[in-house]
């Protein structure tokens, strides 16, 4: 049986993955900063504020919605889009908590300016 080396990973651990390849795109940051601003907007209106192409704002749209950062409604043949407020909160906790752990301890990392305690070259 074949599996996905994804699998091997814990649910959350994928799902922090998935929002932080969701944002990795500037255009994706963009439109976030965009609906942030708006009760709710379709992607016409998008296309007007940020340099992108219709198709261009879909795929992004897609992107985030596929990965709870927005949502859309329908309404007839236009879509409309808003944050999914209470998802990007449950996020938002997630990746506090993720950076909270690995931030706690913070003698963990002995590098120096490229050098480890003991005083050899260590990788960049």
């Amino acid at each position: 049986m074949t599996y996905a080396k994804t699998d091997l990973f814990s649910k959350k651990q994928r799902m922090l993955s998935d929002i932080a390849k969701a944002l990795s795109h500037p255009a994706r940051i963009a439109i976030l900063e965009y609906l942030a601003d708006q009760d709710a907007c379709m992607s016409g209106d998008i296309t007007r504020k940020i340099p992108l192409n219709r198709t261009t704002a879909s795929q992004h749209l897609q992107e985030l919605k596929n990965a709870g950062l927005i949502k859309g409604t329908v309404s007839g043949t236009r879509i409309y889009y808003c944050i999914d407020t209470a998802n990007v909160e449950k996020m938002k906790k997630e990746f506090c908590d993720l950076m909270e752990h690995i931030t706690s301890n913070k003698s963990s990392c002995r590098i120096n300016n490229g050098r480890s305690d003991n005083g050899n070259k260590t990788e960049k």
